[in-house]
């Protein structure tokens, strides 16, 4: 029987705090708590709670600074939750001396606050990037990649979210009755996505869709927001169990706690390939034979000309020498252990996301622009 069977008929999870709800991924998490299990006490811990509010009456909003020791142990023994979802982070652009506060501080503050509230599930949005490298390619890259972190790893934010995941692992069962798991997504997008679709919206309306870098061989791992959330719920389903199980211990073949696992919606895509998909529903309907392709090594200089240029001001490029180095590299991962032990299956295909992800955000465009005519 599957975590997913098992759960289903369950009218509430119990007490479950979603940090970082207000969020991008953290709202789809809160409102399919809200869809499946709708007598379930759901908190959301975020730095600001007034936006991506779930309307839900049982679902409460707390302001919480999760750097803050005092203020989350106060919190947290206050809600007292069964379960605990940690999907807040700060964006990659921000300051390194950010990312560790909030990422590795952070997560150890929440870890410490919710073994001492008697917490016990703990889920942590961890990275797919924490074993990807700038010279090594990953062809189905599994659980068993080493982490790269530390002077291995030129992405900081990369690092932050590896020592953070190895403190979750790490304080699995400590006490005993504390469960902890890692997801580790790839290339999340869709509604309410600020990062990947934005971007490549962007590209099109500047007719910068006109352009490709590389001859488009290498497959690349996204992953709908939905299908995220999804196997966030299915690891919370799966420690909850194995809870229920103690001081049984699972076989280390079913093992969910202690472990991490990568989610994708195992449909490898030629880099390209998605963007003209995007591209696509945005409207886009120009042949292939119209689309100008630059070398990686014309593009490489031409990025690192752009950084140059665009550091004097302050600004980040649309083309930097690492995105053309990401753009054309393989980079996809296996999902068959998330399958195995999760039950994990995606719930929404690749394209579907796509239309999904476009819709809403021509949608709030659209509303944008009429905001600005009245």
């Amino acid at each position: 029987m599957s975590s997913t069977e098992s759960f289903a008929s369950r009218p509430s999870l119990g007490k479950i705090v979603v940090v970082g709800g207000c969020g991008f991924l953290g709202g789809h998490i809160v409102n399919l708590i809200v869809e499946r299990h709708p007598q379930t006490s759901v908190a959301v811990l975020d730095l600001r709670t007034s936006s991506n509010r779930n309307s839900s009456p049982n679902v409460s909003y707390h302001d919480c600074d999760i750097t803050d020791l005092p203020g989350v142990k106060s919190l947290l023994e206050k809600l007292r939750p069964d379960g605990i979802i940690h999907t807040a982070s700060p964006h990659f652009h921000l300051p390194p001396a950010i990312q560790e506060k909030v990422n590795v501080g952070g997560t150890k503050i929440l870890l410490q606050a919710a073994q001492e509230a008697g917490v016990k599930a703990f889920v942590y949005t961890s990275s797919a990037s924490i074993i990807l490298s700038p010279a090594t390619e990953l062809i189905n890259g599994d659980e068993t990649y080493p982490r790269i972190y530390g002077d291995a790893q030129p992405e900081y934010y990369s690092t932050t979210k590896a020592l953070a995941e190895i403190a979750v692992l790490e304080a699995n069962r400590m006490p005993p009755s504390f469960l902890t798991t890692a997801i580790r997504p790839a290339g999340i997008f869709g509604e309410g996505d600020i990062q990947l679709l934005p971007k490549m919206l962007s590209a099109y309306a500047k007719k910068q869709h006109r352009f490709q870098v590389g001859d488009n061989n290498n497959l690349f791992d996204f992953t709908y927001v939905g299908n995220v959330a999804h196997a966030h719920l299915l690891a919370l389903y799966a420690l909850l169990q194995t809870h229920s199980m103690l001081p049984t211990i699972p076989l280390d073949t079913e093992r969910v706690d202690g472990e991490a696992f990568f989610i994708t919606n195992g449909q490898p895509v030629y880099f390209w390939d998605f963007a003209r998909c995007v591209w696509h529903h945005a409207g886009d309907r120009m042949p292939l034979s119209k689309v100008w392709t630059l070398s990686e090594e014309v593009a490489m200089t031409i990025g690192g000309i752009l950084e140059g240029l665009f550091w004097v001001l302050g600004k980040t490029p649309n083309l930097t020498r690492a995105q053309v180095k990401y753009s054309t590299m393989n980079k996809y991962h296996s999902i068959e252990k998330a399958k195995r032990r999760l039950g994990y299956r995606p719930i929404v295909d690749l394209e579907e996301g796509i239309k999904r992800g476009v819709k809403d955000l021509q949608e709030k465009e659209r509303q944008e622009r009429e905001k600005k005519g009245q």
